[in-house]
């Protein structure tokens, strides 16, 4: 069991903020890979987001049904309503929705009954920084709620932890951490940080070993860098 402390720093004046061309990558993965668009040992697809994708995407229901999705995989309209506390009529008009921008598509191995089942076509969504300077306030609209989604989504699951840990074994509790720390750095060094992040994690998904191993559990790793003003 790891014994290192869980660490959190006091901030420290930081330079002023200049934006990376390095695209933000958002993620959830399916909940088996047998279940996604690909199967198992197939590359990951990742859709990259332009203006009229992002516009179609960035809706509070549709950012949670494409995310339910992705995490817990294949599903009906009336399942998600369900899931997410809405009704089959919102859910099934947002799901057609996302069809029509690409994200999402029938699942013909499921949909064989009354109910059309859904999948999600990709993996994972990443979108340009450019977006978030497009000329159209409406695409910069977009941009700004589809992070502001995943940073609430990313501050609900860290909450959701802390409030059931005591339900994970002591292996677990252990095991999972909550971080934070502070750096001076260079707009090109915080760029080859975020990279070299994604490629360790990256490198965690390849364990095929794990996928078979009792002990193993789904888990979320989140990604966060950003310059910093001085607080005055």
């Amino acid at each position: 069991m790891p014994e290192e402390p869980r660490t959190t720093e006091e901030p420290r004046p930081t330079e002023g903020p200049r934006t990376p061309e390095e695209p933000n990558a958002t993620e959830e993965p399916n909940a088996a890979e047998a279940a996604g668009p690909q199967g198992r040992g197939a590359a990951r697809k990742i859709v990259d987001l332009d203006a009229r994708s992002l516009r179609g995407l960035a809706h509070p229901l549709r950012m949670r049904l494409l995310a339910s999705l992705r995490l817990e995989g294949p599903a009906t309209a009336s399942q998600l309503a369900a899931r997410l506390g809405e009704s089959s009529g919102a859910t099934s008009y947002h799901l057609r929705q996302l069809a029509t921008y690409g994200f999402v598509e029938d699942d013909p191995e499921r949909g064989k009954g009354r109910e059309r089942w859904w999948r999600s076509k990709h993996d994972g969504t990443r979108m340009e920084t450019t977006l978030m300077r497009d000329p159209d306030p409406s695409v910069r609209g977009a941009y700004n709620e589809l992070l502001h989604y995943h940073v609430t989504l990313h501050a609900e699951e860290a909450s959701t932890w802390v409030g059931t840990q005591g339900e994970w074994s002591r292996e677990w509790q252990d095991s999972a951490d909550l971080s934070d720390y502070t750096l001076r750095l260079t707009p090109a060094r915080t760029e080859e940080l975020g990279k070299r992040i994604h490629q360790l994690i990256e490198s965690y998904r390849e364990l095929e070993a794990d996928k078979g191993n009792p002990d193993a559990a789904r888990v979320r790793v989140h990604s966060h860098v950003f310059p910093t003003h001085p607080t005055t």
